[in-house]
């Protein structure tokens, strides 16, 4: 079995860490590093015990331009980003690249997209990739050969595996109908309401009876918008499926690049880390 990718969620680590640890943690310029250093923690156990073949950070725009057009209140709800964070954040590529790992950004898309996009890559090459992440529309990546790690909350040890059998376990449905889900479920998390009404248990059996959204709103397109709110929110729910849906990214798949335990222990220091450091040099040693 080939040794896995590592695909991270660093806009959903970072945000975990800084949230999660003491902003007691400072660097060298007294402002805290809490984010950093729980991030590259997180990272690190989770490559060293998955023996993975490189690791991936992907970052991009917390909210696609395209999807608030399709809906206003898209991400609308999230406070800004505060200034502790924003200022690890601009470090944040810097310190994962002295640690060997790639940074993988696009301007337009969201990080979620250039991970479903990698995990997709690496599959067909005939590889295994992990996703890191805390962000259950991922599941919709979930495959034989793609695996979501799912970060709990605070007080939670270690990642659970999410598979083919884990995600129908918890919604009655495979992978493949995670948007149309979502859709009608809604995802308070990203600010989309779904269907009125209409929770997890009724949003799944609906989509076992029909297949689809799609066919589920035509369905109730051809009842009338009398009888039936699926036909009265058509336009919305194809939105919010679509808002769901991971875009297409022209990605290539990245070499094995081991983890550079010297750089990121340097890196780390300049910054303070020094605790860090001397775990990264003692590692580096054995």
């Amino acid at each position: 079995m080939p040794d896995p990718l590592l695909l991270v969620d660093a806009p959903y680590l970072l945000y975990r860490a800084f949230y999660g640890l003491p902003d007691s943690i400072k660097g060298s310029d007294g402002r805290p590093v809490n984010a950093l250093l729980g991030s590259v923690n997180s990272i690190l156990a989770v490559a060293e015990e998955e023996g993975a073949r490189a690791v991936v950070c992907c970052f991009g725009p917390d909210a696609a331009a395209y999807r608030v057009e399709l809906y206003e209140g898209y991400h609308a709800h999230r406070p800004p980003m505060p200034a502790d964070l924003a200022r690890q954040w601009e470090r944040a590529p810097g310190l994962y690249r002295a640690l060997g790992w790639i940074v993988a950004e696009h301007d337009h898309l969201e990080a979620d997209d250039l991970l479903g996009a990698l995990a997709a890559e690496e599959a067909s090459a005939g590889g295994r990739a992990l996703i890191l992440t805390g962000d259950r529309d991922l599941f919709q990546c979930v495959t034989d050969e793609v695996t979501v790690l799912l970060l709990g909350g605070r007080g939670k040890k270690g990642p659970q595996r999410i598979d083919v059998a884990e995600v129908r376990r918890r919604y009655g449905l495979g992978p493949e109908l995670v948007p149309d889900f979502i859709a009608l479920r809604g995802d308070p998390s990203d600010g989309l309401p779904g269907a009125k009404g209409i929770g997890e248990k009724r949003a799944a059996d609906i989509l076992a009876r029909h297949g689809s959204l799609e066919a589920a709103l035509e369905q109730a397109e051809r009842d009338g918008q009398k009888v039936n709110i699926l036909a009265r929110m058509a336009a919305e729910l194809r939105a919010f499926r679509e808002i769901a849906t991971l875009q297409p990214v022209e990605v290539k798949m990245p070499p094995d690049t081991p983890t550079d335990r010297a750089r990121g222990a340097t890196a780390a220091r300049e910054l303070g880390m020094k605790g860090l450091a001397e775990r990264l040099e003692k590692a580096g040693r054995t």
